[in-house]
């Protein structure tokens, strides 16, 4: 049985895009065809409760503190990231680039963990952002290590719209990447998202040995060009090892 109002209430939060921070009664109303007191009466109970929050110059809204504070006691209570903390720490040190973790979520990357070279603690209570699975490292790292049935699905359901000029969109070459990736230990994220942003990302494994999360490394335009990148990536992979057997996975050795 689903509660109507619970849903409306969700669906009026989940418009909020990166894109469309700022709504108001109106625009609410034609994107989900309700009627205007009904969104009112919604949106005012949203915002009372601290997961909205009305602008005094425009009347529009956004997300509230609320949102966020929810978002970081989900952050710093989830079993990857207490058992990630550590290693990726190290990672982002010894390598002096950032280290996030990110999980698979709903055919998404969803980063969890930033570890960030220099700092005395890990700056992991934030969640965000959430990418697009097939043009992040992370992404493809995950998904190259799913079956091909799971991997069919997913570019049947996904529509590989462009970010950057370097995003790739032709399903042939994803998979292509895919099973460059899978054969390397990593995958690779050149500008594909973000102008500017390269990365290496490899998969962590949960206790079924299935992806459950990615870690990566990221940098700058002379990323790639990096004579420790080998270096950096055999880190990498032993801290996704790492935190692997941590969440419980251990593989097992095959026989002569």
């Amino acid at each position: 049985m689903t509660i109507q109002s619970v849903n409306r209430a969700l669906d009026i939060l989940f418009l909020y895009t990166s894109t469309e921070p700022k709504l108001g009664i109106t625009e609410i109303s034609k994107l989900l065809g309700l009627t205007k007191p009904t969104v009112h009466g919604l949106v005012q109970t949203l915002a009372k409760r601290g997961f909205l929050h009305q602008d005094a110059e425009t009347r529009k809204y956004s997300l509230g503190l609320k949102i966020h504070e929810l978002g970081s006691i989900l952050s710093g209570t989830l079993k990857i990231n207490q058992l990630g903390e550590g290693p990726a720490y190290r990672l982002a040190n010894s390598t002096n680039h950032m280290v996030r973790i990110a999980i698979w979520d709903q055919n998404e990357i969803l980063v969890t963990f930033n570890g960030i070279p220099g700092h005395k603690a890990a700056t992991y209570q934030q969640l965000g952002p959430r990418v697009p699975a097939y043009c992040s490292a992370s992404g493809k790292a995950v998904l190259s290590k799913l079956p091909r049935k799971k991997i069919s699905n997913y570019l049947k359901e996904t529509t590989l719209t462009p970010y950057t000029t370097k995003t790739i969109t032709k399903t042939a070459r994803l998979i292509r990447e895919l099973e460059k990736a899978n054969k390397k230990g990593y995958a690779e994220d050149h500008e594909e998202y973000l102008p500017g942003l390269f990365c290496i990302s490899t998969a962590i494994l949960d206790r079924s040995g299935s992806p459950y999360a990615a870690i990566s490394v990221s940098g700058g335009i002379k990323f790639f060009s990096n004579p420790q990148l080998d270096d950096i990536a055999q880190k990498m992979i032993e801290t996704a090892a790492e935190i692997s057997r941590s969440m419980g996975y251990f593989q097992q050795a095959t026989p002569l």
